[in-house]
């Protein structure tokens, strides 16, 4: 969108002129604006203009041609007074309109630790929706996963708030230096597929406000211009009409000034509860506002006043990034380019994540390996997440078969799905090395589409996952074909969890590769062969036994979150994982000495020294820790307050300090509704894993 429309009608030019004139402010000029036009014309700022036939039909077909969001889906827009159209492009792996780059989904960037690369990854996707005509990005996807089984995991950055309050806001800020609007979603308590339409999340005032909530708001103090209610409800009230939410979390308590959209289509169920409640723009389509809305209003049972601040809103925001001077072209050559696709690899790069390597068995001797088998149907797939809204259409993916042929090009690659048992196992016996891929696809996890009388689609899609392992056919080749050869590796593809303690010591080598992307082959083979050293941490814990999570029923019509999930729902109940929080192996080794903790002020600052012993280029991601055992109210035994990645040559020491403020370390008093800081002795932890043994400990005192 250019940073100027210009607009036939001079009484608008007009209306501009003036505005500069009298060097009004934004929210003046906005205020300006929204009095100059009509009630239908205000409504008309608050519509969606794709139609819901376009919309499941764009799902039902999903060809690289034709598909959801295949354009920016435009809604409001004013020419008469050059108020700007929202052109909305969703996301999160990457801009789904056209085709696009596609970057490793959130849940492997979340295993980057690494905020930087993340801004910039908001960077790219910000320049090429620019350069499809859009100025609003729907894609920065912070909700917490009650439960790893939630189809949508993927989506999003782990299982920790922290994480994904530091995730989001760096994703925000990329997008939003490219004048692109920023939204966050899904608010609130959306972390469940299959009921999403119908299901009724309660929690506790605790709960809600430092597990489900805190993020959300690191977002929208890093600026973050817009926010997507969710489907469901919150304490019996759709989150798309929920005041509490909306109206006095958000705008009154947050200060939020940008503008709520719904979720698309069955995001609004009720036109007065809706603009009434906090709900500014209806999307994709007009249903419950437009006319309706115009009609409310002459009937008394929404008053104008209600609408003229949502058409402030929408007006103020859309003009403070459209008006914002921004020097540089976004041609089309930006889309999918070699910088954004190097970027796309980088990210990748980081996120790989080193479970085990027994013996060493990674990397794999480039010089010594001549045959590799690689085995199991999902190592020739491309295989880049779900199907649903956060579909991206890459010009290209390289899968792990052809980014391991591409690397080995002077080996013999044998490649078999692994349907029969006994062929593979003829395979693996012959080769030098074996990769075994297996895990998920769009068939197993994703956003949930299926034909009923809510959605409108002609076949299903996505879900959450009933099974948190393997299938047993996958489970059945890793028993028979891991002990076979003792240069074998398993590649884990997938959003989250997996559960793998049945299989793991069947095999020396366990590498998560999560959803990498476009690149994402190319990246593994990489890795196999030690081109690129892991560096990923585990964004969530991984458990021994299922029993360990909270309790979840995916159809459930209500449900209660309790406050203890992830790792710190382990730590409270003295369970040991299967591998913790924050975990992640390397080709290189660290050493972590010299810890401290210091109150400066405002902000707690931890600090160790880090020092590569290994012989191999290699980062590391210093995590930092406050312990509560000392609160006279019930709290988590740990909780992550702090975290750098670092790139260390052999031999190489550094000083890495991190630090956190102390507002991170208040709990909210239900009794007196407000954030309270305790007079006690904090624990304090920094090391490279949320296990004990990985760590260093101290204490201090605000």
């Amino acid at each position: 969108m250019s940073k100027k429309q210009k607009s036939n009608n001079t009484k608008g030019e007009e209306v501009m002129s003036s505005l500069k004139e009298y060097r009004l402010s934004l929210t003046e000029k906005a205020k300006y604006i929204v009095s100059k036009l009509t009630l239908e014309e205000k409504v008309y700022l608050m519509s969606g203009r794709v139609s819901e036939e376009e919309l499941t039909e764009a799902f039902n077909i999903s060809s690289s041609d034709v598909h959801y969001n295949y354009y920016p889906y435009p809604a409001g827009g004013n020419q008469r007074l050059n108020v700007p159209e929202l052109k909305f492009c969703d996301g999160p792996r990457g801009v789904v309109c056209g085709k696009s780059t596609c970057f490793p989904v959130p849940m492997a960037r979340g295993a980057t630790f690494d905020p930087e690369l993340e801004g910039k990854i908001g960077e790219a996707i910000a320049k090429e929706i620019r350069a499809y005509g859009g100025n609003f990005y729907g894609g920065v996807c912070v909700n917490l996963p009650y439960h790893p089984g939630w189809g949508r995991s993927q989506e999003v950055y782990g299982e920790d708030d922290f994480l994904l309050g530091k995730m989001g806001s760096a994703l925000v800020k990329g997008v939003q230096k490219h004048n692109v609007i920023a939204c966050v979603k899904h608010f609130a308590f959306n972390s469940m597929e299959n009921a999403r339409f119908t299901v009724n999340v309660k929690a506790d005032q605790r709960t809600e406000q430092e597990v489900f909530l805190p993020h959300f708001k690191d977002c929208i103090d890093a600026g973050a211009a817009a926010v997507m209610s969710a489907y469901n409800k919150y304490n019996g009230i759709y989150c798309g009409q929920n005041g509490y939410l909306l109206d006095h979390v958000l705008k009154e308590t947050w200060g939020f000034d940008g503008f709520v959209i719904s979720d698309f289509i069955w995001g609004v169920r009720d036109t007065i509860g809706s603009a009434t409640n906090g709900l500014d723009v209806e999307m994709c389509n007009t249903k419950f506002y437009g006319e309706r809305l115009v009609k409310a209003v002459h009937d008394g049972l929404v008053s104008e006043s209600e609408i003229d601040e949502a058409a402030v809103r929408i007006v103020r925001t859309l003009l403070a990034f459209v008006d914002a001077k921004d020097p540089q072209e976004y041609t089309k050559e930006l889309i999918a380019c070699q910088a954004h696709i190097a970027l796309a690899k980088r990210a990748a790069e980081e996120a790989m994540t080193l479970l085990k390597n027994d013996n060493k068995v990674l990397p794999f001797s480039k010089a010594k390996v001549k045959r590799i088998a690689v085995i199991g149907k999902l190592a020739n797939k491309a295989n880049i997440g779900d199907h649903g809204s956060s579909r991206v259409f890459p010009p290209y993916v390289v899968t792990p078969l052809a980014g391991i042929v591409n690397l080995m090009e002077n080996s013999e690659v044998d490649y078999y799905n692994g349907e029969d048992l006994e062929r593979a196992i003829q395979i693996a016996k012959a080769a030098d090395a074996v990769v075994l891929v297996v895990g998920n696809d769009h068939d197993d996890e994703g956003e949930y589409l299926e034909p009923n009388d809510v959605a409108k689609f002609s076949k299903k899609i996505g879900g959450d996952r009933k099974n948190l392992g393997l299938h047993k056919n996958e489970i059945e080749l890793i028993k028979k074909v891991g002990p076979i050869n003792p240069n074998t590796a398993v590649v884990l593809i997938g959003g989250s969890m997996i559960l793998m303690d049945e299989w793991k010591d069947y095999v020396p080598a366990i590498l998560m590769a999560y959803y990498p992307g476009m690149e994402g082959g190319t990246v593994i083979a990489e890795t196999l062969f030690g081109d690129v050293n892991p560096g990923g941490k585990l964004p969530f814990a991984i458990v021994k036994n299922e029993e360990d999570l909270p309790k979840i029923d995916w159809y459930a019509d209500e449900i209660t979150y309790g406050y203890y999930h992830g790792y710190t729902k382990l730590d409270k109940e003295g369970i040991k994982p299967l591998f913790p929080f924050g975990y992640g192996l390397s080709y290189t080794s660290f050493q972590i000495s010299d810890p401290s903790f210091i109150v400066d002020k405002d902000n707690i600052i931890a600090s160790c020294k880090v020092k590569n012993t290994g012989g191999m280029n290699g980062d590391e991601v210093i995590q930092f820790y406050v312990g509560f055992s000392n609160s006279s109210v019930d709290r988590p035994v740990k909780l992550l307050r702090g975290f750098q990645r670092v790139t260390l040559e052999p031999g190489q020491e550094v000083t890495v300090n991190i630090t956190c403020p102390v507002e991170k370390l208040k709990w909210y008093n239900p009794q007196t509704s407000s954030w309270e800081l305790e007079d006690i002795t904090y624990e304090a932890y920094i090391g490279t894993s949320s296990d004990p043994n990985d760590l260093l400990s101290g204490n201090f005192r605000i």
